[in-house]
Formats: C-alpha cells, structure tokens, sequence
C-alpha cells in the first residue's frame, strides 16, 4: 500500500511509465521537436519561443528526457542520464537550491559535476554528464555538456525541477491564485497588482538576495505550509469543499500576470494521470475548492513571485518524515 507523506525531499507518485507524448503533452506540437527520436546526447534549444518568463524543467525518467519550459511553452529538450539501480534518482518536486558552475563531488572522487543545480543537499543534482542512454548515475541527472550550459543560463534559486516516474499533464491556467473562496473583485485584482509588481529572480540570485517562495497544501490535514529557501516560515489550516472527492495531486508554478486583471497565469502539472485534467477542470477540482484564512492568503501573496510553485496533494503530511534543510513536498513509502 502507497502512503503519502510530507517530507522535504519530494513528490514520489506511482511507478508507471507512460508514453512520451503523455509525459510531456506539448512536445507533440507540429513545431515542437520529436523527443522520442532523440539519440543519447542530442538536444534541442529555442529560447525565442519565449524571450522571458519563469522556467520549470520537466524530467521524465522511464523516458529519460528533460523537457524546459519559460512562460508556460516548450524551449528546450535533451536526452538525460538518471539514477542507475542501487541509486535511483528520487522522483518528485524540487527547486534548485544552489548552482556551481565548476562544481566537484564531494562523495565521489572529486569527480567533475559541471555546471551543477542542486535540487537536495543529499547530493541529486542535475548537471553536464556522461550519455549511455539509460541511467547510469549515482542519484544525478546527467545532461548533455552545451544543454547543461544553456539551462544553467535561464534557471535560477528556487526554479521548480519536477522529476516524474508516472504520466503527468501540463496545461496552462488562469487563477487569481487568493485561495479565498467567495472572493470579491476587488480582492482578487488587488492580489494580481501585488504579485503582478515582482519579477523572477535574476540569474546571480542567491539565498543571501532573494527569498525563493513555494508552498505546500495537504487536504488531507487541511494545512498549508509555505517555504523560503526550503525552510517552513509558516503553516495555516485550510478550508476545503467536498473533502471527501480526492484532490490528486498538481503542481502549479505562477508565471506572470494575465491579460485580465483579476487573474494570474500559472503553469499546472498533474502529476498522475487520474487527475491529468483539461485546465478549466484542474481549477474546479483543485484551486477552487480550498479556503485560506484571509490572513494567511495574505502572507502566501506578500511571499509569491514569479516562478513560485505550490503543491496541492492529497496525502497527509507526517512531520516524523521530514528531514533537514532540503525542500519539503512529499514522498510514499511502499509496504
């Protein structure tokens, strides 16, 4: 039996491995490139397909490929080398936590990690590697050398790197992102000014200049935990309608403000493909059915900028399997 447990590692979902098109809906696109034809090494990089915006990088590991996405579209893909057996790469929700462009293991022989993004303080981390064509690493994401370099220049502190064993579905979606239900106008335009006002971080950003925001929704504990740095600043209840229908579970990354003025713009992933839904239904079974407090829907605006992601799950979240410093989302044991 699969539990969900909050941990501060990742999402781990059910081992299923799906069809690359499934995995990654968008690369089917007539102008997008075929992934599955990809040989070990080879990549693709069309950043003009969208000039700026918040990135998220896709990692699909039956598949072994990495998909990049800036404003919600598709600018990049590589084939990827993951954890070998014995060292598996642990699927789930990350942000990048710290980037070496000379980095070198510590664990490992002082053996040559280029153009290094950490995603845990455990040591997995995406960066420049040998290309077998299957994984071969020791828990890493191995990456073609020039696609490592490129990524390394548009990614930055806190940018959500989802890793995925199980099919998952993206979709763009339009949401004032309040969480408060029964909302009024002018609440929900209020908001959009407040987020609307910042801008991603910048490359050079560091734990030190920026607070890289994220935020974590348990319906089963009917609890929200937000993170800055990977560390929990503040933990509220929730509210939910109809708590009994499962809420599966869905990562949304906020990538700017939307032509309406009572709306965001975020970029939503399913992440099984029960709850791989078309955007006007994520919003309906997702976001529209949790309640903040008014007080703590305002701490989680006063935190959230561009490229900040929140999790909505519907496991429990169980602080005896937390652990230190990383980025807590959630992970399952399997019995």
């Amino acid at each position: 039996m699969r539990e969900l447990i909050l941990s501060r590692r990742s999402v781990l979902l059910a081992s299923a491995i799906a069809p690359l098109a499934a995995v990654f809906p968008q690369a089917v696109a007539q102008d997008a490139p075929d992934l599955a034809a990809m040989k070990p090494g080879e990549f693709t990089w069309n950043p003009e397909r969208a000039p700026s915006g918040p990135v998220v990088v896709l990692v699909s590991i039956p598949d072994q490929r990495v998909a990049v996405y800036r404003g919600g579209t598709l600018i990049g893909a590589a084939t990827c080398s993951t954890g070998k057996p014995g060292h598996s790469t642990p699927a789930g929700v990350f942000v990048i936590l710290q980037k070496d462009k000379n980095h070198h293991s510590s664990t490992y022989n002082n053996a040559s990690m280029p153009y290094m993004e950490r995603l845990t303080w455990q040591g997995v981390a995406l960066h420049a590697g040998n290309l077998p064509g299957y994984p071969a690493s020791h828990g890493c994401i191995r990456l073609p050398l020039e696609f490592a370099k490129l990524l390394f220049g548009v990614t930055t502190l806190g940018t959500p790197v989802i890793v995925a064993d199980a099919k998952m579905a993206t979709a763009d979606i339009r949401h004032p992102g309040l969480l408060i239900s029964d909302h009024v106008e002018e609440m929900a335009r209020a908001a959009v000014q407040q987020a609307a006002a910042k801008q991603p971080h910048p490359e050079h950003a560091t734990v030190d200049t920026h607070e890289a925001a994220a935020f974590v929704i348990s319906t089963a504990d009917k609890k929200l935990l937000a993170f800055v740095n990977g560390k929990e600043v503040f933990s509220s209840p929730v509210g939910l309608k109809a708590p009994e229908q499962s809420y599966g579970n869905h990562a949304f990354t906020l990538t700017g403000p939307d032509s309406d003025p009572r709306h965001m713009k975020w970029m939503a992933v399913g992440l099984d493909a029960v709850h791989a839904a078309q955007s006007d239904q994520i919003v309906a079974s997702t976001l529209n059915r949790i309640d903040l407090p008014p007080e703590a829907a305002q701490r989680v605006l006063a935190l959230m900028h561009p490229g900040s992601t929140m999790v909505i799950t519907s496991g429990p979240a169980t602080t005896a399997n937390r652990t230190e410093p990383g980025f807590t989302i959630i992970s399952h044991d399997d019995a």
